[in-house]
């Protein structure tokens, strides 16, 4: 291959970053579904004919890093020698797709004058594959309760639709109008990378934008090999708890080793709990891509993500157990990977606390409703991840209220969208005075909604670190767990975390979600800095005195 100068490796690489972006804004502005055009509940990724990862886009970043576990599992499945130009190949397969059944992972090879060159991977949360339950299962035992599975099948051959496939899927779905246009969404994404790569190869020439892409990756590798070096040496080990598993209520033990040394970063799960019977068990591939966050972060958190940043990161998890579920454990309910990022940096703070900040709200306080529409007749499942306060640094307070940290480019689902498409009126939504943890520096605040319901339906809240607090650092204190409170008021007020509760006209929810941790004792927090945040109202005037002995 020929030598490229730098300027032309800057520039083609760009442009591979650029055909991601704009692969993301084609999906967004023809999604139907607004987990996908609201919220950003997706990834998608570029890779090279080796199944490298060459570029991504903004968006889920637990997602972008199991895009490389499911297209690897999926290309083996199908065969790379058995794909065609047009072919779009669908996989949902939880233990090969990094993910549960309804982030359903679309991929496609990408040739220039016959010869396989890249491959683009979108994967996308659908509203409805004919799992047990509309909307979200919270309670399966076993992965044939979660919908309907592709293990890698055709859903384009040859750049035309499959109609049996397509079919399938509509007769499986109970919004078959929603599932289908999000898959089309997708489909043309994909279409768009294919013309943009196109360009690319034809611009530039295949040698070049070869060795623009093995320079790339090189230069990953080394970048993030010398911030390992630089990093404390040594291993640590934390424990956190989960609620439960949707079908008992029994907490759920998780455990993680973090090891620096030799140039390697190791996370291990071993001690945590056995594979449960409720559907919060992880696929190994989601796990991963857990850890490649943390890692991400902690390395080269500046820098465009390809195949090179993760070389020397190993990730461990026995077979069978939480954190690497097998056929056929439920998967559903996968926010134990959110729990387990704040796990590792739990980890990582006792070896390198100058680097971490105290925990966030340590979960997503996921909600939807589900029921039928009175204006269309037509059923609706809408759902948000709410948002929580981030902990503080050992230099700064905690930003909040704010998605959780493996949210990333993701926001929640305004408003005016819930509103208009489900039966629930807010009445309040607003910050938590006195939700952070106090500290020297504080945690950020939480985030309070008072929800009234206007039509009948089921509410559903996901969520599971209620029973226990997010933890502080270096002397901080530990704010108060999420709470989410079913009708509140009432004889029938119950606190509950991963529940699907009936509701009618008139019934009220309260969500309360947490404030991030505190860092540094709160009697070394300088007034100044109290008087200001009893004046926004993130501090009361009565804790103000009693935490910080400051009198307003």
């Amino acid at each position: 291959m020929p030598d490229v100068d730098g300027a032309t490796v800057e520039v083609v690489r760009s442009y591979l970053v650029a055909a991601a972006e704009e692969m993301r804004a084609t999906l967004i502005r023809t999604a139907f579904n607004p987990v996908i055009y609201e919220v950003h509940d997706f990834g998608i990724s570029i890779y090279d004919a080796g199944l490298r990862l060459v570029a991504e886009s903004t968006g889920l970043s637990r997602f972008l890093g199991a895009n490389d576990h499911s297209i690897r599992k999926g290309v083996e499945y199908v065969g790379a020698e058995a794909l065609r130009p047009g072919d779009v190949v669908l996989l949902n397969y939880p233990y090969w797709n990094a993910a549960h059944s309804y982030d359903a992972t679309l991929f496609a090879p990408v040739f220039l004058e016959g010869s396989l060159v890249g491959y683009l991977c979108i994967r996308a949360h659908w509203m409805d594959l004919g799992a047990k339950d509309p909307g979200y299962v919270l309670d399966s035992t076993d992965m044939h309760q979660e919908g309907v599975i592709f293990p890698g099948t055709r859903v384009f051959r040859d750049g035309r639709p499959v109609p049996e496939i397509l079919e399938l899927i509509r007769f499986n779905s109970r919004m078959p109008d929603l599932v289908l246009g999000d898959l089309h969404a997708q489909v043309a994404a994909i279409r768009t990378g294919e013309r943009r790569l196109a360009e690319v190869y034809a611009r530039y020439g295949r040698h070049t934008v070869d060795t623009v892409v093995e320079t790339v990756i090189a230069a990953a590798e080394a970048s993030t090999s010398e911030a390992v070096a630089a990093l404390p040496q040594g291993s640590w080990t934390a424990e956190d708890w989960l609620d439960d598993d949707g079908v008992s209520t029994e907490p759920i033990r998780m455990r993680c080793t973090v090891t620096v040394a030799d140039g390697r970063f190791t996370v291990d799960f071993a001690g945590s709990s056995p594979a449960v019977p409720g559907p919060v068990n992880l696929p190994f591939g989601a796990t991963i891509a857990t850890a490649r966050v943390a890692f991400k972060a902690i390395t080269t958190p500046g820098e465009q993500t390809n195949a090179g940043h993760f070389a020397a990161l190993d990730v461990k998890a026995e077979p069978g157990t939480l954190f690497h579920a097998v056929y056929p454990a439920a998967t559903f309910t996968q926010w134990t990977g959110t729990v387990a990022l704040e796990l590792i940096y739990k980890a990582l703070a006792q070896g390198m606390p100058e680097r971490l900040p105290a925990s966030s709200g340590g979960d997503v306080p996921g909600f939807m409703m589900v029921g039928t529409h009175p204006d269309t007749g037509q059923l609706f499942a809408v759902s948000n991840n709410d948002a929580v306060g981030w902990g503080a640094a050992p230099d700064h307070d905690g930003i909040g209220p704010a998605n959780h940290l493996c949210q990333t480019q993701a926001r929640n689902t305004p408003v005016e969208v819930l509103e208009a498409k489900t039966g629930m009126f807010f009445e309040r939504v607003e910050m938590r005075t006195d939700s952070g943890g106090a500290g020297r520096f504080r945690g950020g605040v939480g985030l309070r909604r008072d929800i009234r319901f206007v039509t009948p339906g089921e509410f559903l809240s996901v969520i599971k670190k209620t029973r226990s607090r997010p933890w502080a650092l270096d002397g901080g204190q530990e704010p108060e767990a999420n709470q989410v409170v079913v009708f509140p008021g009432t004889d029938r007020e119950a606190r509950v975390s991963t529940k699907r509760t009936r509701v009618e006209v008139g019934d009220r929810v309260t969500l309360l979600t947490a404030g991030g941790g505190g860092h540094g004792e709160p009697g070394e927090r300088d007034p100044e800095a109290v008087r200001e945040d009893v004046a926004e109202g993130y501090v009361s005037a009565a804790a103000a005195r009693e935490l910080y002995g400051v009198a307003i």
